[in-house]
Order: structure tokens, then C-alpha cells, then sequence
């Protein structure tokens, strides 16, 4: 399982425009961050794109994907939904509607701010999107990949992140008390300032635990630095890459010595495969 971070920034983006902060004049490729989002594919192949921001079409260019199998959505903020008119090339090559897994604002928050896609009429090469009510938070599969999503708070606007596993494949002879236990477990969480003790849990036993870190100082919608470090000292995944990371997270060079071991900050373009 390989997940690719294809945007790591703020609503804003790095470097933000008009601004003549020292990191968003660097010149160190790291300190350039488009849009958060990500794509996680499995051992088949299958592709899992997790938002859909405003910088999708170059992100799905400059990394030359040509499928996918879904797209999960954390929230509704256009910064991770903006892009989504730009699946029509995919729906054309696919044949297919795109399947498109989100809560319950983030489906009603679409349905409105992107009403010409789902009213009833139809129009020849509007996008075409399949939409799958995620509040219960019951798991669900696509390819080898089971989804489990987790609730949390954006300030007050509920937001999903997901727990992803993939089992490993094991010829259909095998009988099912010898299969294996081991599978590959990362979670994906965005744009939180809040989650329970309980959804915390799935946030445990993790080989990859993305979360985002908006800037050492605290934030009234985001988790700062301080508090996503805290979480990953809890939960103790093997790994934790930060990402949804501003201009005044500071210079990617002098951030990255100062975490722990086993946490990174993500940058645009970084793969991370899970064996």
C-alpha cells in the first residue's frame, strides 16, 4: 500500500499569495505546498483519492494518474472539494460514475454549492458522481482496502478521516485458519481541532498515521504542531507524516530535525509505501 501526498498546504497554498514572509520566498521545493490532499493505492493498483481541492487537475497531471476507484471526502471546505467538476475526464476514460464517499454536510454542502452536477435534468458532460453517506461510520471496501472513517470537529463543522487497511492476497486454496493476521493499517486525518477518546481508538495500532499540524502556535479550527504531537504520542503508530501545514509552520530544513524519530513533515510530491 503507497500513499502519495499530492498537496500539503492550507486553503491559501504555499507559497500564499501578496505575501512577503521569508518561507513563502524559499526557494527549497519542500517549502512549496499546493492544496492538502492525497492518493493511496493498494497492492492491486486501485486508487483511493482522499479531498478534491482546486489544484486537482495539475496534481492528477504532474503525477500522471489515470484511474480511480473512489474519492473520500473529510469536509466540504472548497480547498478539498473545489476540483471535483474536473472528473469528467475520468468519468469518460472510466465509463463510469465516479464513487464519492462523505458525512452528511459535506453530501448536503455539495449538493448545493455544486447543484448543476446533481439536479435532475441531465446535460450532456457534466460530471458524473455516485454519492455515499459516510455518518454512520460503518467500514466499507474498495479493491483490497477496507475504509473505516472517523469523526472529528473543524471548529463546528463535523469532519471524516479514514482508517485504511489492506489485508494481504493469499491463493483461494488457503484454508482461512492459516491466513495471515498481519495487514497494513494507515489513517488519514485533516482540518481537526477535536476528537474523541472513543474515534481516537482508531487511530491506534497504526504502521502510518497522517495528521494535520497547521503551525506551532494554537488554532481556533486546527491542530497546532504541539497537539498533533501529542495524539501521535499517544496512539504510537510506527510513523506520522504532518501535512495541511501554513506558511508559518517555518522552513521544512529547520522544522524536521526537531521532531521526533518516527515523524516527518510530508511535502508535495512524497511517497510512502507500506510494506
Amino acid at each position: 500500500m503507497e500513499i502519495t501526498f499530492l498537496g500539503t498546504g492550507t486553503s491559501q497554498g504555499v507559497p500564499v499569495i501578496a505575501c512577503r514572509c521569508p518561507v513563502c520566498h524559499s526557494t527549497d521545493p519542500h517549502d512549496k505546498r499546493l492544496r492538502t490532499t492525497a492518493l493511496v493505492a493498494d497492492s492491486d493498483g486501485n486508487n483511493i483519492l482522499i479531498d478534491i481541492g482546486p489544484d486537482f487537475r495539475q496534481q492528477m497531471l504532474s503525477h500522471d494518474v489515470r484511474h480511480l476507484e473512489a474519492i473520500l471526502i473529510t469536509h466540504a471546505h472548497r480547498d478539498h472539494v473545489g476540483g471535483i467538476d474536473d472528473i469528467r475526464p475520468l468519468n469518460w476514460v472510466q465509463h463510469s460514475n465516479m464513487e464519492v464517499y462523505a458525512n452528511k454536510p459535506a453530501i448536503q454542502s455539495l449538493k448545493h454549492d455544486y447543484r448543476y452536477i446533481f439536479e435532475p435534468h441531465i446535460y450532456p458532460g457534466l460530471p458524473e458522481v455516485t454519492l455515499h453517506d459516510v455518518s454512520d461510520l460503518m467500514p466499507f471496501s474498495v479493491g483490497r482496502m477496507t475504509i473505516t472513517p472517523i469523526a472529528g470537529m473543524h471548529k463546528d463543522l463535523p469532519v471524516v478521516g479514514y482508517r485504511i487497511e489492506e489485508r494481504a492476497s493469499m491463493p483461494e486454496s488457503t484454508p482461512p485458519r492459516q491466513h495471515p493476521l498481519l495487514v497494513k493499517k494507515m489513517a488519514y486525518i485533516t482540518d481537526m481541532n477535536h476528537i474523541t477518546d472513543r474515534e481516537q481508538q482508531k487511530l491506534y495500532d497504526l504502521d502510518l498515521l497522517v495528521i494535520n499540524a497547521l503551525r506551532p502556535a494554537k488554532h481556533f479550527s486546527h491542530f497546532s504542531l504541539p497537539e498533533s504531537l501529542e495524539i501521535i504520542a499517544r496512539c504510537k503508530p510506527s510513523m506520522a507524516y504532518l501535512t495541511h501545514m501554513s506558511h508559518e509552520m517555518g522552513f521544512h530544513a529547520e522544522v524536521e530535525p526537531t521532531l521526533p524519530s518516527n515523524v516527518h513533515l510530508a511535502f508535495d510530491g512524497l511517497k510512502v509505501t507500506i510494506d
